[in-house]
């Protein structure tokens, strides 16, 4: 059965969507099949990080509501092993039926081997919605005060959720701004409370893949890239020791 992983974050800006769609692609480009859910209803991002936007594609939505099955998922052109649900634009998430997306995850369990949900940033109910069925939560927080502070509080929100297998990415690490705020990797592990995944080191080729319309791992090797690269593989089990 696949797992199912909620990508999240305590507040916007910490480069999730980024980091949801450069996992999905190593996972992919380890042997790994990949379904990967835009659960941002309404502000839906995850087709531009992924590098498919040229593309259209059904919704989760479609799924849920029985018209469509999941193997009308848009497959990507460059890494076949991902298939993609984009979120519906009209429909607000209040609206989304539980019951129905919970039968649609655990449809696509026997299909892929990982479902990376990209939730909205906060803890409202597209928070919620994405977390509540998941096996593993990632939260993605940057390295200033308020990044921290919101995935801490994030992080109790999930706990009140009974989610017990909760870790964090830092994102955007730039080692000379951690020296100048005399901040260390393990001075925000206290302050979050939060067991590390992996380090994601401050990358313009982030910004210039998507700008491009080209998947992160297939415009650069090192950097951001290289660590999607490492976090996929402490996702699968493997050991990989955590650097920038």
């Amino acid at each position: 059965m696949g797992e199912l992983i909620a990508i999240l974050s305590g507040k916007g800006g910490t480069g999730k969507t980024s980091l949801c769609a450069g996992i999905a692609e190593a996972l992919a480009q380890q042997g790994e099949k990949v379904l990967c859910i835009d659960c941002d209803v309404g502000l839906r991002n995850l087709d531009i990080a992924l590098g498919i936007s040229q593309i259209g594609g059904l919704s989760f939505l479609d799924v849920c509501s029985g018209g469509y099955g999941l193997d009308m998922a848009t497959v990507h052109p460059v890494y076949p092993n991902i298939s993609f649900l984009t979120a519906p634009v009209t429909c607000p998430v209040e609206d989304i039926d539980p019951a129905a997306f919970s039968k649609m995850l655990t449809a696509a369990r026997s299909k892929f081997s990982y479902i990376l949900l990209d939730a909205p940033a906060g803890i409202e109910t597209g928070f919620r919605l994405a977390a509540r069925f998941c096996d593993r939560v990632i939260l993605v927080t940057g390295a200033d005060p308020a990044s921290i502070r919101d995935a801490s509080r994030a992080a109790d929100v999930l706990e009140t959720m009974g989610k017990e297998n909760i870790r964090m990415i830092i994102n955007r690490v730039q080692p000379k701004l951690f020296e100048a705020m005399d901040v260390t990797v393990d001075d925000i592990m206290d302050q979050s409370g939060l067991p590390l995944l992996g380090l994601v080191p401050e990358d313009q080729k982030v910004i210039l893949s998507a700008a491009f319309r080209q998947p992160l791992l297939g415009y650069g090797k090192k950097g951001a890239a290289a660590a999607c690269k490492r976090i996929a593989k402490r996702i699968r089990g493997l050991y990989v020791p955590v650097k920038i």
